[in-house]
């Protein structure tokens, strides 16, 4: 489903990718590993396009990186988009709007069908326990309720994965094992997700593959 070939990336001439092969399957739950800065976050925006390689191609679905350089065919990145699921450790909500409303955005911006809309936005706020809530204002929520918010918007495209980049970092560890049970849940029903994170206390509760990154290497560790 997600596939890296010989991936390398730089920036400002500073390597922070070199050479990776990364193969995730559909259904998969990884554990993408290392310390602040090491470049969890950046492989991730390969595989969602917000950053290209420098070298090898990063493959999701039928999509191509190297396609869409060669071809010049960057209006395919929202379609790809589509598939992709992603949440962040900083909420990005939407602060005048409703959790309805934040959850819809993602839809109306697809053209997705007012009636359609509706259907989608009442089911995912219910598979992340926040259907109570569907009228009430960001600053009306705690913390793990807004990054709840969070992850119903990543999932309401219905992605083929979902991709979180430190979700837990700014909540308490109560509310952290809450939403790693959240995410366990998601990838049950046959979502494959990818969890950057250095909190390694958080990883020891999963049960998926191991990722680390460290001097611009991937590889698969048995334990942390």
């Amino acid at each position: 489903m997600i596939r890296f070939e010989k991936v390398s990336v730089s920036f400002d001439n500073q390597p922070i990718l070199l050479n990776v092969d990364l193969h995730i399957k559909p259904g998969e739950f990884i554990s993408l590993v290392g310390e602040s800065g090491v470049g969890k976050t950046t492989l991730l925006r390969l595989i969602y396009f917000d950053v290209f390689p420098d070298n090898g191609t990063v493959s999701v679905a039928q999509y191509s990186s190297e396609k869409i350089i060669r071809l010049r065919r960057k209006r395919e990145i929202p379609k790809l988009r589509r598939k992709v699921g992603v949440v962040f450790q900083d909420f990005k909500l939407l602060e005048d709007r409703n959790v309805y409303d934040n959850v819809a955005f993602a839809l109306h911006v697809t053209g997705v069908k007012r009636n359609e809309i509706g259907k989608r936005v009442l089911r995912v706020l219910a598979d992340v326990g926040l259907s109570h809530k569907r009228d009430n204002m960001p600053e009306e929520l705690s913390g793990g309720e807004q990054q709840r918010v969070v992850f119903a918007r990543a999932l309401v495209n219905e992605p083929i994965v979902l991709l979180a980049d430190e979700p837990t970092g700014n909540l308490d560890p109560t509310t952290a094992m809450d939403l790693l049970q959240l995410m366990k849940t998601i990838n049950s029903r046959g979502t494959a997700v990818v969890l950057a994170t250095h909190n390694y206390e958080l990883v020891r509760k999963t049960t998926g593959r191991i990722t680390q990154i460290k001097d611009g290497k991937v590889s698969e560790i048995e334990s942390i």
